[in-house]
């Protein structure tokens, strides 16, 4: 068997092509995280001041031969994009908690219903309004939808946590409850942006194929639910060499099996991560190996994906102001409100119910891998693909700025969840 191989002249444009986009990513990166917001949105603008909005507008010859200098570069940069998404979606499985807090369980359910099923039922009489700009190539009408409403509706565990972390409020009732009803809120997206490429891919609804995607989806999930409830982790020592390769091969072998009944890799990714943490544990020499290998992911593969989202962007030819001020307007304010609305069934007081309302809106990693599926499926055009991501970096800044706003009110605000006529 002999493999086709790039050329030296090729391999050469491909790695300074990676390197452009890694140093570019680095650099806005560490300076939004300077400026207290979210590095992943500095790590997309990176990507976009390559892109057709900033450089490549003005030097178009100069760029095209870094990342366009030969026919199949774009398809060997999107190896490491899909790697990007892999690794994201693992890790996010790995550190996941599935645990409901009964003394909590009213809230928590006020915030789901209020941040994801209010906000899709909501955004539904908006759908046709956007259509005709937003759907994609495919022109399903159905999946376009699915992938709408999700849009709406989703919060990042990724970033959120990112923000917990550095404002020192991780483990506390508030983050705890928002990372509950974020985690429910994946797995809603996950379901149904499976359901929609299904969707996409036969070109019609077809009800038994699609109920069978959800089946299999939920069934994975209770599957690996019950497997980490009843499955204690391995105490025989693993060498770090047979730990990695195992968890790769684990990795990369079910994400592909799984795509072949209709599963989405990113989903198929986010599973395993979570059977790792169940299968080999949590003790400190599992945590040291995980965190050098997520220090390694969002050193390298990670940035490159969220560079990559960030050069298609194209905010000069292919949008248009007012219908993403419009969009984020629905998006941003259906799950605002919902969240309003459905806590006024706790007895929360106004602040903590707003920093709820607010903080749910911190759309992060979901928000750009539902906008970078829907896309590479072409359920939806270059447009909506933009607005998703711009929708996702503004809300998560707005959201990172709000919270640390109110913790310079008050630094305890966020430590317990406080009540009506309770003083602090």
């Amino acid at each position: 068997m002999t493999l086709s191989t790039l050329s030296e002249t090729e391999v050469i444009s491909t790695l300074l092509a990676l390197s452009s986009l890694l140093v570019s990513a680095y650099v806005i990166g560490t300076i939004f995280e300077k400026l207290k917001a979210p590095r992943v949105v500095g790590e997309i603008m990176g990507g976009l001041i390559l892109g057709g909005s900033c450089l490549y507008y003005f030097y178009p010859s100069g760029i095209g031969k870094i990342f366009m200098a030969y026919e199949q570069e774009g398809k060997v940069l999107n190896i490491f994009y899909q790697l990007g998404l892999i690794f994201l979606m693992f890790l996010s499985g790995y550190n996941t908690k599935l645990k409901v807090d009964h003394e909590n369980g009213k809230i928590l359910g006020c915030v789901f219903i209020g941040a994801t099923i209010l906000p899709m039922l909501g955004a539904i009489p908006f759908i046709s309004m956007f259509q005709t700009f937003f759907i994609g190539e495919k022109s399903n009408a159905i999946a376009y939808g699915l992938v709408f409403v999700i849009g709406v509706a989703i919060t990042s565990i990724p970033v959120i946590s990112k923000i917990f972390f550095d404002m020192g409020i991780m483990n506390t009732k508030f983050s705890d409850t928002v990372l509950t009803v974020s985690t429910f809120q994946d797995l809603c997206l996950w379901i149904l942006l499976n359901a929609a490429t299904r969707i996409a891919s036969a070109g019609s609804l077809k009800l038994l194929d699609m109920l069978g995607v959800v089946f299999i989806t939920l069934g994975l999930f209770a599957a690996v639910k019950i497997i980490s409830e009843h499955m204690h982790s391995w105490n025989k020592s693993i060498k770090p060499i047979d730990f990695y390769t195992v968890s790769f091969v684990v990795l990369l072998a079910v994400s592909a099996v799984l795509y072949m009944v209709g599963i989405n890799i990113m989903y198929s990714a986010f599973l395993v991560g979570y059977v790792v943490k169940t299968v080999a544990g949590i003790d400190c020499e599992t945590k040291t190996r995980m965190e050098s290998l997520g220090n390694f992911a969002f050193s390298f593969f990670i940035p490159i994906y969220f560079a990559l989202v960030g050069i298609q962007l194209n905010l000069l030819n292919n949008f248009s102001f007012i219908r993403f001020a419009l969009f984020f307007a629905l998006a941003f304010g259906l799950e605002a409100v919902g969240t309003l609305i459905m806590l006024q069934w706790t007895n929360l007081n106004y602040q903590t119910k707003l920093n709820f309302a607010v903080t749910m809106n911190a759309r992060g990693g979901p928000g750009i891998v539902l906008a970078t599926v829907a896309y590479s499926y072409g359920i939806i055009s270059i447009e909506f693909f933009t607005v998703l991501i711009l929708t996702t970096m503004l809300s998560s800044l707005i959201a990172g700025y709000w919270l640390c706003r109110q913790q310079k009110k008050d630094k305890n605000i966020f430590m317990n969840l406080t009540v009506e006529n309770t003083n602090r």
